[in-house]
């Protein structure tokens, strides 16, 4: 092999910030901040704070491989954490606060992390979880002097704007190999305790590149973006290191995550994206029809972490004139692995014919190779009908799991593929359907039903807000689907009106057997609708025969 004569420089993620600092010095980060009001300041001025930063861990004695975890909403010093922790070679780890106290406990203690973050509105949590903290030393609240608490059980508390007014804003970021770790999240544990995905350096950059690459139309230099999608959950979709690197401004939420205040902020900032999940768009899209219009430039979003229904796809396009954009990954994947893309004939249709091809799960992005293996272990064919579980592969998804060979051994084949616990086809185009997560088909005799595909049904009926299938016990069939709803405010939908607009959508053996209203469904700690915990409360219920 003949070798390149090309420098061999490490692909390092504190240099999107420096570059950001140099091009796009005053494009702006827009905070809403925990202590009340808002924050701005450039991309020059969050280098020299993030240098500030850098220099503070230094002398707090973290080094390099250190796992820092923060406890953290969307906010602008959660934001310098993610440059400055990496920057030093440790390693940024952002825990979810919406997951159970003892989960928080275990995936910190498995981290061994050895400092803690975290925003005020984590103290009470974070001061009844100390004593089960077994490696964090370095506890910092993410405020100012002003907001520090009384001296309280968390003796030795450090104050963060403490920490960078006695610091110097210059620093060199030290240089190091590339595929050293620099951000580790965990999953959200639906089965079994939560696994750590350890992303390197390399692998990061290389997915902000793909990402680019891919949709370049979603960065426009200039272009305002409001990520819905958490800090702490999976890297907010590569958002933090996209948008300074195109020059990008972002507008981090904070705490308050409901619809009028999301609404509220993205009309006062002029927000032209948002980036979500599905859940945080239902609560908006009721606040635009309370208004009666859409914030005035929001023309795009971004919906992932579970399957967007046709009926709010069609709402956004043709009420809102929103366009909307699918993306598909998961954490082991950095996350994003296929994005609505459309080519010249398919962008050249009516808007609600785009929508239609918008509920897909896109086409798979640059650096990610796609297989569905079938029932038999055979690679199924990209016809649009043959599904399977789906495998990925690519250096941006995980080759394994943090201290967990076990789990690792499960999820990676013999080819070195990523199983991803997903039953997908692949269209003859090169669309990827995703048809159900494995453990959420409902099987009925020896029939599978999507139970995605149910849902998108159920959501196409007037006054159903929300709505999920899962699979109870029956005699005969082994499973029948049950749909579990909530209705719309002031709404007031029947079982057979919804069974009524089912019947004209989907085929008689995938009806639903009953319906069932709830005033809320269980959420998980990432904003998707846990299958789990309705499968348990219904574990018991029985059909009408």
């Amino acid at each position: 092999m003949l070798r390149g004569l090309m420098m061999d420089r490490p692909l390092l993620v504190s240099s999107v910030i420096d570059y950001a600092a140099e091009v796009y010095p005053d494009v702006q980060i827009v905070s809403q901040t925990v202590e009340g009001g808002l924050h701005r300041y450039g991309y020059a001025q969050a280098r020299d704070r993030i240098g500030k930063l850098a220099n503070a861990l230094v002398a707090l004695g973290i080094k390099p491989g250190d796992r820092v975890a923060t406890l953290a909403w969307n906010g602008y010093r959660h934001f310098e954490l993610y440059y400055a922790i990496a920057g030093i070679g440790a390693v940024c780890h952002t825990i979810n606060p919406r997951l159970f106290p003892e989960q928080i406990t275990y995936i910190a203690n498995h981290a061994e992390d050895t400092a803690l973050f975290f925003d005020l509105t984590f103290l009470p949590l974070v001061e009844k979880l100390k004593p089960t903290l077994k490696s964090i030393k370095t506890y910092v609240l993410m405020t100012d002097r002003e907001h520090m608490p009384a001296d309280g059980q968390l003796n030795g508390l450090l104050c963060y704007e403490g920490l960078l007014a006695e610091m110097d804003a210059a620093f060199t970021w030290p240089e190091f190999d590339e595929n050293a770790a620099c951000a580790l999240c965990y999953t959200s544990g639906t089965t079994g305790e939560p696994k750590g995905v350890l992303y390197s350096n390399r692998s990061m950059m290389l997915h902000t590149f793909f990402l680019i690459a891919t949709r370049p139309d979603l960065f426009a230099h200039n272009r305002t973006i409001l990520p819905v999608v958490p800090l702490f959950h999976a890297n907010a979709w590569s958002l933090p290191y996209i948008t300074p690197l195109t020059g990008c401004t972002l507008i981090l939420p904070g705490a308050r995550l409901d619809g009028p205040t999301l609404y509220d902020l993205m009309e006062n900032e002029g927000a032209e994206a948002g980036w979500g999940v599905p859940t945080v768009w239902l609560g908006l899209l009721d606040e635009f029809k309370k208004r009666g219009r859409k914030p005035r430039k929001l023309a795009q979003i971004l919906s992932g972490g579970s399957a967007v229904p046709q009926a709010m796809i069609d709402t956004f396009t043709r009420d809102y004139d929103i366009e909307v954009t699918h993306g598909w990954g998961m954490t082991e994947m950095s996350p994003v692995g296929t994005l609505t893309l459309f080519r010249p004939e398919e962008r050249a249709k009516p808007p609600l014919e785009r929508a239609a091809l918008s509920a897909r799960q896109g086409r798979r992005m640059f650096g990610v190779d796609l297989k569905v293996i079938d029932e038999k272990g055979n690679r199924a064919p990209a016809d649009g009908k043959t599904s399977g579980e789906l495998f990925v592969r690519g250096s941006t998804i995980v080759s394994g799991y943090f201290k967990n060979a076990e789990a690792s051994a499960k999820q990676i084949d013999s080819e070195g593929w990523f199983g991803t616990g997903d039953v997908a086809k692949i269209t003859p185009d090169r669309w990827l359907l995703i048809v159900d997560r494995t453990k959420d088909l409902v099987k009925s005799g020896g029939e599978w039903i999507s139970s995605i595909d149910v849902e998108n049904a159920a959501m196409a009926c007037k006054g159903v807000a929300n709505c999920a299938v899962i699979g109870v016990p029956h005699p005969k069939w082994d499973e029948r689907p049950l749909l579990v709803a909530v209705k719309a405010p002031g709404a007031e939908p029947t079982k057979t009106e919804i069974l009524d607009v089912l019947a004209s959508k989907i085929a008689k053996w995938q009806m639903p057997d009953d319906v069932v209203f709830v005033d809320a469904l269980p959420m998980t700690a990432t904003g998707k609708i846990s299958k789990k915990d309705l499968r348990a409360k219904f574990a018991d219920y029985k059909l009408p025969t």
